[in-house]
C-alpha cells in the first residue's frame, strides 16, 4: 500500500521517546525541547504580532523585515559579508524543512550525500526521500573527531554533497578551522556542495568562534548555511528556521519550500524579526546559561557511571552505558522510562547501521535547574532501579 520511499525508514525515535515519557511521566532528557519560556519580550512581539493584524499569508520567502535582520546577522556574526536579504535568504517552517527543501533542490536520485555518524535522525531520511546514496563518516569517540582519509575515501565523481552539523546533534561537537578547511578543500576538489546546519550556532561553550564554512574561501557559493530561532530563543514550537544560500541554489530551496509549506508563521516571522535585534547581551547569557546548566547535569552523569565526552556545543550529551552492563540502547532507554523516570535517547537512532549504537545513550540538558537536579538524582540510583541481570 505505501510508496516505497517510506518503507526506508521508521517514525522518529526521538518523538516517540517523548510518548514514552509522557505515558510514564517521566523526565523528558529525549527531544530537544527547553522546559523553560523563551524571553517575556519576545513572547509579546508575538502576541502583538498577532493583535495588529499579521495573521494571513506572509511572502512565501519569508517576510522582508525578517530576512534582512537574518542577512545582518549573517554578516557580522557568521561572517558572510555578501549575504542578501533578497537573494540568499529562504525562510522555511524549521530548519528541519531547510534540509529538505535543500535537498530537494540539490539532489537527484543515484547523487551520493556524505554525512557524518552519529547524525540528527532527520538527515537519513531526507537523502532517502530525494533518492540519494547515503554515505556515511564516523566520528569517534571519545572527542569526536573524524578520520580524514576516510573521509577523503568518501567523495568520488558521484558525490553532491557533504552535511555537516556543527555545533553538532547528538554529540555536542565543534567542528575547527582545520577540519572545516579540510572538507572545503574536498568539496571543491570533487565540485560537491556543503550543506552546513548551524542551528545551535550560539550555544557553545569553547572560547573559539563559531565559523561557518561558508565564509572559507571557495565556499559561498557551494554552501547552503542553515540556521533558525527554534534554539537560539527557545521557541521550538515556533517552527523558524532559515537557508541562506547563492541565488541560483535559493531559487530552488524556495520552489521546493514553496510546495511543501508555503511559508512560515506569519506573527511569529514579526516576533522573529525582534528576537535578532536583542543584541549581544542576550547571546552572552544564553551561553553562560548553558553553560550553568552542563555543569550541573555532567556530574551526575559521571556518577552514575556513564562514559561520555564532554560537549563543547549545542545542549546534548552522548553516553556510553556498556560497562554498566546493558548492550541494547532500546531496551535501556524504555526501563530506564519506565523504572527510573527519565528519559533519553537510544544511540541507534543515529546511526547506520543501527547496532553501532547499540550501547549509547544520548540525554538533553535544556531544562530548567530543580529539572536537571531531579533527573540527576534519579540517574544516580539508576543502578539500583534497573540492574544490569534484568536486561
Amino acid at each position: 500500500m505505501l510508496s516505497d520511499r517510506v518503507s526506508y525508514f521508521t517514525e522518529s525515535v526521538i518523538r516517540e521517546t517523548t510518548r514514552l515519557a509522557n505515558q510514564f511521566q517521566a523526565l523528558n532528557l529525549g527531544q530537544g525541547m527547553p522546559d523553560f519560556d523563551p524571553h517575556p519580550d519576545l513572547k509579546e512581539a508575538a502576541c502583538k504580532a498577532i493583535r495588529d493584524g499579521y495573521n494571513q499569508y506572509a511572502v512565501t520567502w519569508g517576510i522582508a523585515s525578517l530576512r534582512q535582520a537574518i542577512a545582518g546577522k549573517m554578516r557580522t556574526f557568521n561572517k558572510l559579508e555578501w549575504c542578501d536579504a533578497d537573494a540568499h535568504i529562504t525562510v522555511c517552517c524549521g530548519a528541519t524543512e531547510c534540509m529538505m527543501a535543500t535537498m530537494l533542490a540539490l539532489i537527484n536520485p543515484g547523487d551520493e550525500v556524505i554525512i557524518f555518524q552519529p547524525f540528527y535522525e532527520n538527515y537519513g531520511p531526507d537523502a532517502l526521500l530525494t533518492g540519494a546514496k547515503r554515505v556515511f563518516v564516523t566520528l569517534r569517540a571519545p572527542d569526536w573527531s573524524f578520520d580524514r582519509d576516510e573521509l577523503r575515501k568518501a567523495f568520488n565523481s558521484k558525490t553532491k554533497a557533504i552535511i555537516i552539523n556543527t555545533p553538532n546533534n547528538p554529540t555536542g561537537k565543534v567542528f575547527n578551522r582545520e577540519e572545516l578547511e579540510f572538507i572545503a578543500q574536498l568539496c571543491q576538489e570533487h565540485n560537491a556542495f556543503a550543506l552546513s546546519d548551524e542551528i545551535y550556532e550560539y550555544i557553545q561553550y569553547t572560547d573559539r568562534p563559531h565559523i561557518s564554512i561558508a565564509s572559507l574561501p571557495g565556499m559561498a557559493n557551494r554552501t547552503v548555511t542553515i540556521s533558525g530561532l527554534s534554539k537560539t530563543f527557545s521557541v521550538t514550537g515556533w517552527r523558524l528556521g532559515y537557508c541562506v544560500a547563492p541565488p541560483e541554489i535559493t531559487s530552488g530551496i524556495r520552489k521546493a519550500h514553496d510546495f511543501l509549506t508555503v511559508g512560515a508563521p506569519h506573527p511569529l516571522q514579526v516576533a522573529g524579526t525582534a528576537a535578532i535585534g536583542f543584541g549581544e547581551a542576550y547571546y552572552a547569557k544564553l551561553k553562560s546559561d548553558y553553560l550553568h546548566r552542563r555543569q550541573i547535569f555532567l556530574p551526575y552523569l559521571q556518577e552514575a557511571g556513564f562514559e561520555f565526552h564532554a560537549p563543547d556545543g549545542a545542549y546534548y550529551v552522548m553516553c556510553d552505558f556498556s560497562k554498566m552492563g546493558w548492550n541494547n540502547d532500546v531496551e535501556f532507554v524504555r526501563t530506564m522510562i519506565e523504572k527510573v523516570g527519565v528519559a533519553g535517547v537510544p544511540g541507534s537512532s543515529f546511526y547506520e547501521p543501527k547496532e553501532l549504537g547499540r550501547t549509547k545513550v544520548r540525554f538533553m540538558f535544556a531544562k530548567k535547574d530543580e529539572t536537571l537536579h531531579k533527573a540527576g538524582e534519579k540517574l544516580v540510583k539508576l543502578r539500583q532501579k534497573m540492574p544490569a541481570a534484568s536486561k
